[in-house]
């Protein structure tokens, strides 16, 4: 994968440009991806034109439209490190944690903190569900039970602070009634999708 591949889909994605750095973190991570993939099973898609539109755009795209003054931001269910890593790529200002249960995953994903030398995030080994620090910010994508896990991670966010969801339009029609105390703003088509949505609420409490 080349940095004008992830050039040009950024450009078709209507992103802002990526700088030179990012473009070669991210040529870095994917062949992390694509070596540990194997063993690890971090993502079902193998082409790295695959992981790059299906994976990388769409959390670059997310990154993009999150609010300004998000200073932390929990992943939860991180896996293969989606949102969680393309976010703190492109958005060094916010502190992520990535929250991951499986201890192999977990070690993944700090070979490519140490490989990409990113200072602004970090790896939580355990149920995020235990985890009792507060975030400005919670991301769940292609998390099982997402109805569930979001309202579990509701307890990781502090007054005034995000739910930031990846979901399909047949789940999204139900999910913003499962948190009243949720304020919604309009669902977001991701890039080169006409299914998936980023949805980004507000806590009010």
């Amino acid at each position: 994968m080349t940095a004008a591949d992830i050039e040009a889909a950024a450009s078709a994605a209507a992103l802002t440009p990526l700088s030179p750095d990012t473009i070669g973190k991210f040529q870095a991570y994917l062949e992390l991806l694509l070596k540990w993939n194997g063993k690890l099973n971090l993502t079902a898609i193998r082409e790295p034109e695959g992981i790059l539109h299906r994976h990388f755009i769409e959390c670059i795209f997310a990154a993009q439209h999150l609010p300004s003054g998000i200073h932390t931001l929990l992943d939860f269910g991180s896996g293969g490190g989606f949102p969680g890593l393309p976010i703190a790529l492109c958005r060094p200002e916010i502190r992520v944690t990535l929250g991951e249960s499986q201890a192999k995953k977990a070690a993944f994903l700090r070979e490519v903190i140490r490989t990409l030398g990113l200072s602004n995030v970090a790896v939580y080994n355990g149920r995020v569900e235990g985890l009792s620090q507060k975030f400005d910010a919670v991301a769940l994508r292609a998390v099982d039970r997402m109805q569930e896990a979001g309202r579990a991670a509701l307890n990781n966010l502090v007054a005034e602070s995000y739910l930031i969801l990846f979901v399909t339009q047949e789940t999204a029609s139900d999910l913003p009634s499962e948190f009243g105390q949720i304020e919604w703003a309009p669902s977001i088509l991701l890039p080169g999708s006409s299914q998936r949505l980023l949805l980004i609420g507000r806590l009010s409490r």
